[in-house]
């Protein structure tokens, strides 16, 4: 392990790469489009049917897990593919086992979105 100096400069460059993390993700991956067009929809109704505070913390947690799953299972895919393009079963079950965290993390945020608005609509 390196024993390098804390600077304010290089933190400051670690929050550029993690924005432009979050730009390729919202501007290139189709997944995360999904995912960021159901977040502004819910959003907007927690907007109109008036959220409380403790559920719009499960809602953010909720769009935020959802979508740092989603740059993660994005992430290990393109390692992946860069590695080889090649069909390496090990791989193919790696970028599954991603995707599919992704879609769980996808069903608990739905989940908790119908255990908070349904009562609000009915």
């Amino acid at each position: 392990m390196r024993n390098e100096r804390f600077t304010i400069r290089k933190r400051l460059k670690s929050f550029k790469y993690a924005a432009n993390g979050i730009y390729l993700l919202i501007t290139r991956e189709h997944n995360a489009w999904i995912h960021c067009f159901a977040a502004i929809c819910v959003i907007i109704a927690g907007i109109i049917v008036h959220l409380s505070t403790t559920e719009w913390i499960a809602i953010i947690l909720s769009i935020g897990m959802v979508l740092a799953a989603e740059a993660i299972n994005t992430s290990i895919e393109k390692l992946a593919d860069f590695i080889t393009e090649d069909h390496h079963d090990a791989i193919k079950q790696t970028k599954d086992l991603a995707a599919g965290s992704v879609l769980i993390l996808a069903l608990a945020a739905a989940s908790t979105g119908l255990i908070i608005f349904i009562p609000k609509l009915f």
